[in-house]
């Protein structure tokens, strides 16, 4: 095994005793979350692009640790995950995605591309209807696609126990993998565990303090102060400009067609602390090579479209249609390529010498709360049924069996080979544009047209990253009981607190609008890489179909090939080929500079300084942080929610 690897892995081992943690603090825990801090991380993600999921969870442990201080109790270990994991499933809100379509469907961008009237309205209603003009989602123009939101989710939280669960099974307890990054996600959640079972205050406490601490001062100053002052100013006042500090135009003499500037997100430095070192300077040795390389490819006419003004989201935007897509493309065929080869060795390995049997699949460790692994590839079965079904019904032209094809031929298929390699290294392996070349190749083939597919929730799906988490949770101890029980309350929970909070953001202002810099600025961007794509499945000349190039897939995929051949011959990290193979595309600097310094100073100063102990250090701090930033953003949030509120009142 790679050495930082190991290092990871022996972070924490699993225990000996299993418990559910569901209780009456688990089911408030999930209300508190969705009601109180839900709106909170809604409001972040517009602003800033983050949201304050960690800082959910952490505000949560906390405060349901002292009250149980104060009860004369105490908070089991079991419980504090559960608490996590129920904070994390309450703040993915689905109706985020109602506030995005809104705006796609009256898009500078839609409008460009001539796409408008071709989004359907079971997306969002079509521009100029009662309820845009209104921006309101209780309107019977939202009815569709409110029910077919809330009907996948549906499908989504029962999914979660189907395949994913079978392939933990299978490389957990069958092949016996060690899921190295494991245990970087569930000690965190451990540490303030351990402190709240401890009479005395450990260091881990101290530490999350700390972290919490930095978070709430420099949240201050990057989320409070911009909040507060453009509630009463006319322009908000920001010390750090968000998203980034634009660059682009002040290097563009010595690196052009390469977007610059720097993100000044303390988050970025903690982020890099934790990280793996070797990723993180994979990450920067490919963004080095391609801040060499667009230059060359500018001065050769490949970009362009490219040319001096630009900001960094046209730079990126003209360099993804004349080279990056098809180049990206080829890169995530070679990673592809390469985690198949690593995982048909270590196929071989395994079960070519007899010491693999396949009895423990149906004899799982006692007190785990395992359920009969039938019922798992019946979930798989019935989910996977459902999304065909609905695919079907809303885009009936669409070749049925491409339905069939990707759920019971390609996710399966997909989902084992990550789910080998999440076990063996660490590491998420894609395959890029299957999900487009086959719409594609529906249109042309099938006589297809439209682009109603490129909304349908189509049952690609890539389970092989949902074995890391059913091993945190073996790691931490808690009953897969317990998280049946908890998906149950998460669920009406997140509905009905994400629509009223999304119907309530939408009435305060436009989205996107100065209100919403982040939104404002990106957003656009997004709208043009996403229906750039959708044009391939109309009639004519296709925009998409321009943009890729043949020459420059091959190009990228031989590319990759021979990087990730030249710097395994030399003995490299494994996690450092990969991060130089997956930073080869066009990547931007502006966070990757704050990640990288974290690193160094977590591989040369604190790592001297503290030892082996700061791998345990680093995600304790980094856990106080992500609380200090997202404590800020609700106090900031419940500002603009209470004054907006009180201006519409006024009139």
């Amino acid at each position: 095994m790679d050495k930082e690897l190991q290092e990871y892995r022996d972070l924490l081992h699993p225990p000996d005793h299993f418990a559910e943690g569901f209780d009456w603090k688990t089911v408030l825990g999930a209300v508190f979350i969705g009601f109180l801090m839900m709106p909170g991380s809604m409001y972040l993600q517009l602003v800033i692009g983050t949201g304050i999921g960690p800082a959910a969870r952490w505000v949560t442990i906390i405060l349901f640790a002292e009250v149980a201080k104060r009860a004369y109790t105490e908070i089991k270990r079991q419980e504090i995950f559960l608490l996590y994991y129920m904070a994390g499933a309450a703040m993915a809100s689905p109706f985020q995605g109602l506030l995005w379509n809104q705006y796609l469907v009256q898009s500078d961008a839609a409008r460009m591309l001539g796409l408008t009237e071709y989004i359907p309205a079971w997306v969002a209603p079509p521009p100029e209807t009662a309820s845009l003009l209104a921006r309101t989602f209780f309107h019977r123009d939202w009815l569709i696609p409110i029910l077919l939101l809330i009907g996948s989710q549906l499908i989504q939280r029962v999914d979660h126990f189907g395949l994913g669960y079978a392939l933990y099974r299978l490389t957990s307890d069958v092949e016996k993998l060690p899921f190295p990054m494991a245990p970087v996600g569930a000690l965190g959640t451990m540490a303030l565990a351990e402190s709240t079972e401890e009479k005395q205050v450990s260091w881990k406490w101290r530490v999350f303090s700390i972290g919490g601490m930095i978070g709430l001062i420099f949240g201050g100053f990057y989320i409070l102060l911009p909040t507060v002052s453009g509630l009463v100013l006319t322009e908000p006042i920001r010390l750090f400009p968000i998203p980034w500090v634009e660059l682009t135009g002040h290097t563009e003499g010595i690196l052009p067609a390469v977007a610059f500037g720097i993100q000044l997100d303390l988050g970025l430095l903690f982020i890099g602390m934790v990280l793996p070192f070797w990723a993180v300077m994979g990450g920067l040795i490919g963004l080095i090579i391609t801040m060499g390389l667009n230059p060359l490819l500018h001065h050769h006419g490949i970009l362009r479209r490219w040319h001096e003004g630009m900001g960094t989201v046209d730079t990126i935007f003209a360099n993804n249609f004349d080279f990056y897509m098809s180049f990206g493309i080829g890169l995530g065929l070679a990673i592809a390529a390469i985690g198949l080869f690593h995982v048909a060795r270590s196929f071989r390995q395994d079960y070519g010498n007899g010491k693999i049997s396949l009895k423990d699949l149906f004899q799982p460790r006692p007190g785990r709360g395992d359920f009969n692994i039938w019922i798992s590839v019946g979930i798989y079965l019935f989910s996977t049924c459902a999304y065909v079904g609905l695919c079907c019904l809303l885009v009936p032209n669409f070749p049925w069996l491409f339905f069939m094809a990707y759920g019971f031929i390609y996710t399966p298929v997909l989902s084992y080979i990550t789910a080998r390699m999440e076990g063996i290294a660490g590491q998420f392996v894609s395959l890029p544009m299957v999900r487009e070349i086959s719409f594609i190749a529906g249109a042309k083939y099938f006589g297809y047209q439209g682009i109603e597919i490129w909304y349908a929730p189509i049952p690609i799906h890539n389970y092989g990253e949902a074995t890391v988490h059913f091993r945190q949770i073996e790691l931490t101890g808690t009953s897969i009981r317990g998280i049946i029980k908890a998906e149950l309350v998460v669920f009406p929970v997140v509905i009905i607190a994400g629509l009223l909070f999304s119907q309530f953001i939408f009435r305060l202002a436009p989205i996107p609008s100065a209100l919403y810099p982040y939104a404002q600025e990106m957003w656009h961007l997004q709208a043009l890489n996403t229906l750039l794509m959708q044009t391939s499945t109309l009639e004519g000349s296709s925009l998409f179909m321009q943009a890729l190039t043949g020459v420059h897939v091959l190009a990228g995929l031989i590319f990759g090939l021979l990087a990730y051949l030249l710097l395994s011959l030399m003995g490299l990290p494994i996690l450092l080929i990969y991060g130089v193979v997956r930073g080869l595309g066009q990547t931007t600097p502006h966070g990757l500079l704050l990640e990288v310094l974290g690193a160094l100073l977590g591989r040369f100063f604190f790592m001297k300084r503290y030892g082996a102990m700061w791998r345990q250090y680093a995600p304790v701090l980094l856990a106080g942080f992500s609380c200090g930033m997202g404590l800020t953003g609700m106090f900031a949030m419940g500002f603009a929610l209470i004054l907006k509120s009180l201006t519409r009142l006024t009139y």
